[in-house]
């Protein structure tokens, strides 16, 4: 029995440096830009780095993605363990409340930012690992989903996802990361689009077909000129990462999720 203090305070940790602290691959590219406000986007993340203010007014909606193995138990329902962590870091911080607890009608806030969103990904033996994203509204907006039709050709579905980068790619504050999920089934291509965006900027897909293929929405895409904050100038995207699945013979689902210019993310990994 895992006591679920051990598991909030490192999540909570987490939670904190991700929503302050630059991703350190995003730094990379900040450092090299010199177009529209670079020094104050530079030293937006020098402010918040040093004062532990949020690096964004929108400190988002958490979205947790845990790989559990069947010998991991806990004092406390995983759920519970999470949303306390979120619960506490953004009452003790000063972020933005993001959630509602109605998506239609009463559309009030929640007061403490939950729920966040808890995926749980069975796996094997004594594997407790936490991944999180911490979404904003922009870039969450951008998320896209569509039954393709069986057979369609490559090219298309390069321009496909390049024309929606052209069309909506400014309104998720860029440069985004994206990730794609294709095949299986409409839910399982917008979890592994998700999933996606936890790969590391230079990371390609093992595969040849889908590394030309990432490699190639990267330059469509950066050719657009959109930019960092759409201002024209750097990147317009960070990098793109495809997770295939087997599909059904009649199927081609395709979904693609975007992650905004800051790429907020953690991951926790606990040795039991």
């Amino acid at each position: 029995m895992i006591k679920s203090s051990t598991v909030k305070d490192k999540i909570k940790d987490e939670l904190v440096k991700a929503n302050t602290i630059i991703n350190p691959e995003v730094l990379e590219f900040l450092k090299d830009y010199s177009g529209p406000f670079s020094e104050i986007l530079k030293d937006n993340v020098a402010c918040a780095g040093e004062s532990g203010l949020p690096l964004c007014q929108d400190t988002g909606m958490v979205e947790f993605f845990v790989f559990q193995g069947n010998e991991i138990c806990f004092d406390k329902p995983l759920d519970f363990i999470l949303n306390s962590a979120v619960e506490e870091v953004y009452s003790q911080n000063p972020y933005r409340y993001s959630v509602l607890e109605d998506p239609i009608f009463k559309r009030k806030n929640t007061g403490n930012n939950l729920p966040s969103v808890v995926h749980v990904i069975p796996t094997k033996d004594k594997v407790f690992e936490v991944k999180f994203l911490i979404k904003g509204g922009g870039s969450e907006n951008l998320t896209f989903f569509t039954p393709l039709e069986p057979g369609t050709e490559k090219d298309e579905i390069v321009e496909l996802i390049v024309g929606i980068i052209k069309e909506n790619g400014a309104r998720g504050c860029p440069p985004l990361n994206v990730g794609i999920g294709i095949g299986g089934s409409s839910e399982l291509t917008m979890l592994n689009a998700k999933l996606a965006l936890f790969e590391g900027f230079y990371k390609r897909n093992p595969y040849p077909e889908y590394k030309k293929m990432e490699e190639e929405i990267i330059l469509k895409s950066n050719e657009l000129k959109i930019g960092f904050q759409a201002l024209g100038t750097g990147p317009t995207v960070y990098t793109v990462h495809i997770r295939q699945f087997a599909t059904h013979i009649a199927t081609l689902p395709l979904s693609v999720a975007f992650d905004c210019y800051l790429a907020r993310k953690g991951e926790v990994r606990f040795d039991f």
